[in-house]
């Protein structure tokens, strides 16, 4: 773990009077996936809000239950030796410091590659009984997280009535694909229990996510909060049952804008601890990202230029949470 250089109070950035807009809650997307319609009522969530929620999603609860409890043990351990989890950076524990370039938030986490290294966690004060035990939960979650995001992915692609109907889906079941997961800790905040004020400290701060599309699995604890097209913020109802997806950066680039990745954000809780657990598809390094040219509309152009997954990530990696990393890559008008 990095040494704080100041006290707390100055490394975490707090939000005060926050006040979400609550008739926004009855009305986030909910997309059953064994429906007809699930495929356009995929793609108008994804054009309107970059974020729904989905059930009837496959991914067994014996699963997400196993995962959670070997994640609850993980966290429980002394932070001395959470310290010493592998994979190696840029994999493995990370504790307030989320990347290399300043933010902080009131969060710890695990970092994993999902293609071939993430059954290769070490855990130096664990039994090794108990490490395959959180390997085989990690292994056998991932895989089905995967799959339904290769369902939800060609269904998206139905939707958009382009073909070949795995053109999304291939990026991320490719040998090669750049996926990771993470599992986030958001443990109680002393000071916002004690306090009882109206201020908000930030577990995670606002950004998008990079990668094509990211499969979140939270305890039924709050925190969550997205942003509209309009600039405000909304709270996230907890939902074990559901799984919420949000559209990445990678894919808007994509479909040419037609799918906006969605901000999103998490605020700290005063009494109760957050788990959430979090697949991220991506595609393979070398892999040229450019809007698909059957959804560049006639008379329309493209509206980012070609770049490499590689690239973004390097460029993403080097940035702040919050900056408009796509800004770098978009077509500027001709004048």
């Amino acid at each position: 773990m990095v040494v704080l250089s100041k006290p707390n109070t100055e490394q975490y950035s707090c939000i005060r009077n926050s006040k979400p807009t609550t008739t926004f809650l009855s009305s986030i997307p909910l997309i059953d996936l064994s429906k007809p319609d699930a495929k356009s009522l995929i793609v108008k969530a994804c054009e309107e809000f970059g974020f729904f929620k989905v059930v009837n999603h496959g991914v067994p609860m014996e699963a997400i239950s196993k995962l959670e409890s070997e994640a609850t043990k993980f966290f429980s351990l002394p932070l001395s030796e959470k310290e010493k989890a592998g994979p190696p950076n840029p994999f493995g524990y990370g504790n307030k410091h989320i990347g290399p370039n300043g933010d902080v938030g009131w969060v710890e986490y695990l970092l994993l590659t999902t293609n071939q290294d993430y059954n290769s966690l070490q855990l130096s004060s664990v039994s090794e009984k108990a490490q395959e035990n959180f390997r085989q939960a990690l292994k056998d979650y991932i895989l089905a997280v995967r799959k339904m995001a290769c369902e939800i992915l060609d269904l998206m692609a139905e939707g958009l009535n382009i073909q070949p109907r795995n053109v999304f889906s291939k990026l991320v079941t490719d040998k090669q694909s750049d996926s990771v997961f993470r599992l986030n800790h958001y443990p109680p905040c002393p000071e916002l229990a004690m306090n009882g004020s109206s201020e908000n400290r930030i577990g995670f701060g606002e950004h998008t996510d990079p990668q094509i599309i990211s499969l979140l699995r939270s305890n039924n604890t709050c925190g969550l909060q997205i942003s509209l097209r309009d600039g405000s913020w909304i709270s996230v109802p907890p939902d074990q049952t559901s799984f919420f997806i949000n559209v990445g950066d990678s894919l808007q680039v994509l479909t040419n804008g037609r799918f906006k990745s969605v901000k999103h954000r998490v605020l700290a809780n005063g009494f109760k601890s957050r788990l959430s657990m979090i697949y991220f598809g991506g595609p393979p390094l070398n892999h040229k990202i450019a809007p698909l040219p059957s959804l560049i509309l006639k008379g329309k152009e493209s509206l980012y230029n070609e770049f490499t997954w590689f690239e973004y990530k390097k460029s993403a990696y080097g940035s702040r949470l919050a900056d408009n990393r796509l800004g770098h890559f978009e077509r500027i008008a001709a004048s």
